[in-house]
C-alpha cells in the first residue's frame, strides 16, 4: 500500500528530502557562480583586462553544479532510463528488474562516491594543486563532487529500499516522452 500525497513523512523522509534539496539548491548556486564567472571572462575581453583563472573556475563551478544536481535530479524522475525493456514487464519480472537495476546502479555510485572521496582526500594530503595560473588546490573543487557522488549514492540507496518495500512510485507510460 502506497501513502497517499497528504500522509505525515517521517522524520528520515524530511531529512533526506531534504538531503537532496538541499545539494539542489548548492547546485543552482555554482550555476551562478558559472554565470558570473563566464560573464567575467567576456567582460574583460571585452574591456581589456585580464582575471587570471577565470576559465579554470568555470569548469569547477560547473562540475560542481552536475554532480550535486545528481541526486535531486534522480528523485524527480530526470535522469534518462532505457524503459523498452520495462515497458515491456509486468508484475514480478518488472520489480525484479527494476530491484537488480537499482542494487547495480547503488552499487557502481557507492564504488564513485568512495573513489571520489579517496581522490580528494588525497588531494588534500599531497597537497596536489592546479597546473593552471589559479594554482588551486585540487581538493576544493573535488570536495562537491565527492558530495555530489556520496548524496547520489544514498538516494540510489533510498529508492531501492522504497522499491523493496513497494512504495516507490513508478511513473505512466506517457512520461518517458517528457524526457526525450
Amino acid at each position: 500500500m502506497r501513502p497517499g500525497p497528504d500522509a505525515p513523512r517521517g522524520a528520515l523522509r524530511r531529512a533526506l528530502d531534504a538531503l537532496y534539496d538541499g545539494a539542489a539548491w548548492l547546485a543552482a548556486l555554482f550555476m551562478i557562480g558559472l554565470l558570473a564567472m563566464v560573464l567575467l571572462s567576456i567582460a574583460s575581453r571585452q574591456l581589456h583586462f585580464h582575471v587570471p583563472g577565470t576559465d579554470a573556475y568555470a569548469g569547477y563551478l560547473m562540475a560542481a553544479a552536475g554532480f550535486l544536481a545528481l541526486a535531486h535530479t534522480l528523485k524527480r524522475g530526470e535522469h534518462i532510463r532505457v524503459t523498452l525493456l520495462l515497458s515491456a514487464l509486468k508484475g514480478t519480472p518488472r520489480r525484479a528488474l527494476e530491484i537488480w537495476s537499482l542494487a547495480a546502479a547503488s552499487l557502481l555510485a557507492g564504488l564513485s562516491a568512495f573513489y571520489s572521496c579517496r581522490l580528494a582526500w588525497q588531494s588534500h594530503l599531497f597537497n596536489d594543486i592546479s597546473t593552471g595560473n589559479d594554482a588551486t588546490p585540487l581538493w576544493l573543487p573535488q570536495l562537491s563532487m565527492a558530495a555530489g557522488t556520496v548524496i547520489l549514492a544514498v538516494a540510489l540507496v533510498d529508492e531501492l529500499v522504497l522499491e523493496l518495500r513497494g512504495r516507490r512510485p513508478h511513473g505512466t507510460a506517457g512520461e518517458a516522452t517528457r524526457n526525450e
